[in-house]
């Protein structure tokens, strides 16, 4: 008979007298000590961010948590009105939009960035780097991640502030560095205007955090899931959603093809 894994986490349990999450004493070392994003944190990797880990992290979790009228947003939205019983039905339909072309981004930035740096030394010739980098996916006929915005040019507002509180924590290394000069490789590769976006320099600065590439992506999920509770609850006061279904179905009504 095959014997049995024993089943065991860190993550978190429960005696009758007691809650312990990641070893803390839920009551005694964490309620009223630590905010949201150390809290998230924490449940990421084993321990307590410092100082200068939690004011870089709790800013790349604010600026993920809102992006205005997003199909993200629609769709909670939408499926708020169709089941207005359950806003988790909502928030979870807004969730699976977080993927490779809204806030998901940053996940795929983080792969390119670690799988260049990761066991190289502080030699490496990182300019060389990024016009391999941008070659390759220029062969590929890939877009290069974490750079680029359709509104945003010639700068993305969010990204120089990003990195200055990274800066000023000591977290502007050599992610940071090597995504700046594929942003450049890139502009001159295809002449064109493509600034480094807030998704590429939270996955540029997750990286410079020490989180692996794999787990980026929940970051986002956090962040946004904050924001679509919001636009739940803006639903509720103010409703839109049946505004957007009926327009819909009437214009597409309208400016259907009749039938020969």
């Amino acid at each position: 008979m095959k014997e049995r894994k024993p089943l065991r986490s860190e993550m978190g349990w429960s005696t009758t007298d007691s809650i312990t999450v990641r070893g803390y004493n839920l009551p005694k070392d964490l309620l009223g000590k630590i905010d949201l994003g150390g809290m998230a944190f924490l449940e990421m990797t084993g321990r307590m961010p410092n100082p200068r880990e939690a004011e870089v992290f709790n800013a790349l979790l604010v600026t993920l948590v809102e992006h205005g009228m997003t199909p993200q947003a629609i769709a909670a939205r939408l499926i708020s009105i169709c089941s207005p019983e359950a806003m988790q039905a909502a928030v979870a339909a807004g969730l699976c939009g977080v993927g490779s072309v809204f806030a998901g981004g940053s996940e795929q930035i983080a792969r390119v960035l670690q799988g260049a740096l990761d066991g190289k030394d502080a030699n490496a010739d990182l300019t060389a780097m990024a016009a391999e980098i941008v070659e390759d996916h220029a062969r590929r006929k890939a877009p290069v991640p974490g750079i680029g915005h359709p509104l945003h040019k010639p700068i993305d507002p969010r990204t120089p502030v990003l990195f200055g509180i990274a800066e000023k924590n000591g977290f502007r290394g050599r992610y940071v560095a090597l995504l700046e000069l594929i942003a450049a490789a890139a502009e001159k590769r295809f002449n064109r205007t493509l600034p480094i976006n807030a998704t590429g320099a939270i996955g540029a600065l997750l990286s410079e955090l020490g989180f692996p590439w794999r787990v980026c992506r929940g970051v986002a999920i956090i962040g946004r899931a904050i924001g679509l509770v919001g636009h739940v609850a803006e639903e509720m006061r103010n409703p839109i959603a049946y505004e957007i279904y009926e327009r819909a179905e009437q214009e597409v009504a309208t400016n259907a093809t009749a039938k020969p």
